[in-house]
């Protein structure tokens, strides 16, 4: 554990949609979580408690806006509304995924911007800071009329796959043409060329993989997206690219929604390995061999301290290695 903070006017509170990350977190930092509590009324509406005085504090919550996406989203709403009434000086919401990001633009008529309308919501209810990683959409820091930090998961990545070799001969991926600047930033880490999958999708969670742009012929794969949902994209991506010649496919996301069949194709794709981030708190059951988790506890309690001290959190954006070699 890091040493214990001197500022005892920052705190940390925990929801509920991952209390592991949030703990870890405030190891990084070197504080202990906040005491609340957080359950409901028989009919389901929720009620939270404060258990200590915040009043004029500088104060963090942690709470992805993951599945149960609307009962997350509303207890985000509910504790920012009870820090606003019990006079907290500053109210800092740390995002580490931010639901509702993929409806961020009108792509068909009559559409709601729901990525915008979320944004309003948080920010009318009374923060007055956002801690976001990986947002889906770059923009979406532009829904916000307050600061909004935005934070990378690929840093870390590239340390894992750095530490694990797996950085020679390699190939990084993007699945789609809308991933190709996280492409190309993990990419950069690793020191290696990118390819991408061009695909088209006939309706939501269907996708079609037409070619693979980029030579992957003897090359190991590494595959980045910031989501992955049902896992059409990403497992449907690997077989192109072992049939187009690759050795091997490795597959890499910030945020493992992983929804539907999504463990089940994992399990039965190409994909040797799957990296993750503990951005959402995955259950036992999605917890397969090919999975592996690394946190980014350590990454957004940094930036946490650095915020409260107000420094910049641009170093934040190397990875361990770039920064050992400056």
């Amino acid at each position: 554990m890091s040493e214990h903070y001197s500022d005892p006017k920052l705190k940390i509170f925990a929801l509920n949609s991952n209390k592991p990350l949030a703990e870890k977190i405030a190891k990084a930092v070197g504080v202990e979580l906040g005491k609340t509590s957080v359950d409901r009324f028989r009919d389901g509406e929720i009620r939270i408690n404060i258990e200590e005085s915040i009043r004029g504090d500088e104060v963090y919550i942690v709470q992805s806006t993951s599945a149960p996406v609307n009962d997350n989203l509303m207890e985000m709403l509910i504790m920012i509304d009870a820090l606003k009434r019990a006079s907290a000086k500053t109210i800092n919401i740390v995002i580490p995924y931010y639901g509702y990001a993929r409806q961020d633009r009108k792509a068909r008529s009559r559409e709601p911007i729901t990525a915008k309308l979320v944004a309003n919501m948080i920010e009318r209810a009374g923060a007055t800071r956002i801690i976001a990683l990986d947002l889906h959409a770059a923009q979406i820091q532009g829904f916000f009329d307050i600061p909004l930090d935005h934070l990378m998961g690929a840093p870390l990545l590239a340390d894992h796959f750095i530490e694990r070799g797996l950085d020679q001969d390699t190939v990084v991926v993007s699945p789609d043409h809308g991933g190709v600047t996280r492409a190309r930033k993990l990419a950069e880490f690793l020191k290696a060329p990118i390819a991408i999958i061009d695909k088209r999708r006939p309706r939501a969670n269907v996708a079609e993989v037409m070619n693979i742009i980029g030579e992957v012929k003897g090359k190991r794969c590494i595959m980045i997206d910031d989501m992955i949902d049902t896992a059409g994209t990403i497992t449907l991506g690997a077989q192109a690219l072992m049939d187009a010649g690759a050795t091997e496919v490795y597959a890499s996301c910030t945020h493992p929604v992983l929804s539907g069949p999504a463990i089940e194709r994992i399990q039965n794709s190409p994909i040797k390995e799957l990296i993750v981030t503990d951005s959402i708190q995955l259950p036992e059951e999605k917890k397969i061999d090919k999975i592996t988790s690394i946190s980014v506890g350590p990454l957004i309690g940094e930036a946490i301290r650095l915020i409260h001290e107000n420094k910049p959190v641009s170093p934040l954006f190397n990875n361990r290695f770039s920064i050992e070699k400056e």
